[in-house]
């Protein structure tokens, strides 16, 4: 691995002009005058391979983001039908501990931190009125870093199938010592290493993003757009919270494999400090993955609510506050480690005051839409149900972040049903909606309206379902991360699995959407699909794409090209 990150460092010094498609050669320094020359895309497969283009490389990160939903989505369903019955045995329980393990990592880290990527690389440069990103050969990198990391994370599955003798990871997504520190397999090791590629490539994504935002931007402050806002905010905390996850990696191979004693209580170290440490990401994270969907909310909701967004200073300000407090919060997730109580009172305290900017964003939402003209397209029905699940799960947060409460609740269902409903229920949700109000925009064709109506109304019907049983099943005092459960729980179990395949449907429906749309789709008819001029509510990518469709009419090569990422580097 050292020896492909030298290479790709040595290919990068080579590169004379960072912003053309065509390599000159000859970099290391060299001081003769250059030529700004923007080489045609070439075709076919090469093209994506070599692409620095921000509109193709989100189409990309688009296009990673889905196929690890499906992987992440595939595995917790099979996990649910394991619980269908208390002692089922679909699968033996170091197969269901490696599923487990997966499935957190590959939705936080692998689904929802490249899909958010894949709308701010796409759509920030043209909110803001920039040319393209400020690196975009670094945002290239930042992409191509993501493939290896997947692979490394799932590789044990299909090792253990060859008959190797090597597992999949079984340390659950948290990773906690002295489990992860202990457990033999090479599988594991191979997954801290494509982790810490995804958190490289998550900084490098971050640095690219501030830079292009306060340098690349046509525009004032004050025009600058909520999602631009929040993706800032985002970027802020990944370079705060990502590099102290990659050092903790560190450590923890070289707990694994020079018997260092980082986290070893004999050799001075501990399992509290692993904790400490990755909570310190981990709850950041959190916030790193649902900021760029409120933005997108505060972005969507108000042009299909006929008005502007109410107190949109707020909403920035609220932004701001809850990137600042997300880093004092890491220990309450740590209440029922011993630690003093006099520290868990302040985290408590801070737990329950980070709701209130949150909250702020809530009643924001909700008076914009308060007397509005609210036209119910899918995009709008997405940012309804964000707010409805992000209400119960912020709610159910709050409690959580009481000491009393969350002694009683620490590592039960509720806990799970509480960050599910922010997870899927709000940032999927948010996503979603991005989906469906931008894709005119990069496939210049309309999806199906009813089948997206659908896969609304089977994503809450099954979220709500699902985690509304998971919290009672916590209520009941049911552990998580369990393969085998006793017989009282059954119902609910059953009642959560039910949920589940509902919610499966749903986005079955999503997946074939799309695709069917894109390939066989109708064409759009106007640079204008929403009618947002009539409410006064455009925005610059939809002006952007208005003159992308004249320009593919005027020059012969159909509407159909209007939304596509084909334009050489600068047509923007």
């Amino acid at each position: 691995m050292g020896g492909f990150l030298l290479a790709v460092l040595f290919f990068v010094l080579r590169v004379e002009d960072w912003r053309s498609y065509t390599p000159a050669g000859g970099g290391w320094g060299q001081v003769e005058e250059r030529r700004v020359e923007y080489a045609e895309k070439p075709a076919g497969i090469l093209r994506w391979l070599t692409t620095v283009d921000h509109k193709d490389i989100g189409m990309l990160y688009g296009l990673y983001g889905i196929i690890a939903f499906v992987w992440g989505g595939l595995g917790v369903l099979l996990m649910r039908i394991e619980l269908l019955a208390p002692d089922a045995d679909l699968m033996q329980a170091g197969f269901y501990n490696a599923l487990l393990t997966t499935h957190g990592l590959t939705m936080l880290l692998l689904f929802g931190t490249p899909m958010i990527a894949a709308f701010a690389n796409y759509f920030i440069p043209l909110l803001i009125g920039a040319d393209d990103m400020a690196f975009p050969r670094i945002n290239a990198i930042a992409f191509w870093l993501l493939p290896p990391a997947a692979i490394l994370v799932w590789i044990g599955f299909p090792l253990a199938a060859m008959g190797t003798g090597i597992q999949a990871p079984q340390t659950s997504w948290t990773m906690y010592t002295p489990l992860s520190a202990e457990q033999p397999s090479p599988a594991t090791d191979l997954m801290i290493l494509g982790l810490h590629l995804s958190g490289i490539s998550a900084t490098m994504g971050a640095i690219n993003f501030i830079a292009t935002i306060f340098t690349e931007r046509d525009i004032d402050w004050p025009e600058l757009d909520l999602f631009s806002w929040t993706m800032l905010t985002q970027s802020g905390l990944i370079l705060f919270a990502f590099p102290l996850l990659g050092s903790a990696f560190i450590m923890l191979l070289l707990d694994r494999n020079f018997d260092t004693t980082f986290f070893a209580v004999d050799g001075g170290g501990g399992p509290i400090l692993w904790q400490h440490l990755f909570w310190f990401f981990g709850h950041p994270e959190v916030y790193i993955l649902v900021l760029p969907p409120m933005g997108l909310i505060s972005l969507i909701l108000p042009r299909f609510s006929g008005r502007k967004l109410f107190g949109f200073k707020f909403v920035v300000y609220s932004t701001l506050a809850i990137g600042v407090l997300s880093f004092g919060v890491w220990a309450h997730h740590m209440f029922a480690t011993g630690i003093d109580p006099r520290i868990r009172v302040s985290f408590m305290a801070v737990s329950m005051a980070i709701a209130i900017p949150s909250a702020v964003k809530v009643f924001n939402w909700i008076t914009t839409m308060w007397n509005g003209r609210l036209r119910m397209t899918a995009p709008m029905l997405f940012c309804i149900g964000f707010v409805q699940n992000f209400i119960i799960g912020g709610v159910t947060g709050v409690f959580l972040a009481a000491i009393p409460v969350d002694l009683v609740l620490h590592d039960t269902y509720y806990v799970v049903g509480h960050f599910h409903f922010i997870v899927m229920g709000a940032i999927a949700v948010g996503l979603f909606a991005g989906v469906y109000y931008w894709f005119p925009i990069y496939t210049g064709k309309m999806y199906q309206k009813k089948l997206a109506h659908w896969h609304f109304w089977l994503t809450m019907i099954g979220s709500n379902v699902t985690f509304f049983a998971m919290m009672f099943l916590g209520y009941g005092g049911m552990p998580r991360r369990y393969a085998t459960y006793l017989p009282q729980f059954t119902t609910w179990q059953q009642v959560a699995t039910l949920g589940a395949l509902i919610l499966a449907v749903g986005q079955l429906i999503f997946v074939w959407n799309i695709v069917q749309s894109w390939l066989e789709g109708p064409l759009v008819e106007s640079g204008d699909p929403w009618n947002l001029k009539a409410e006064g509510m455009n925005s610059p990518e939809w002006t952007w794409f208005e003159k992308r469709r004249e320009t593919a009419l005027t020059d012969g090569s159909g509407p159909e090209d209007a939304g596509s990422a084909r334009p050489e580097r600068g047509d923007d």
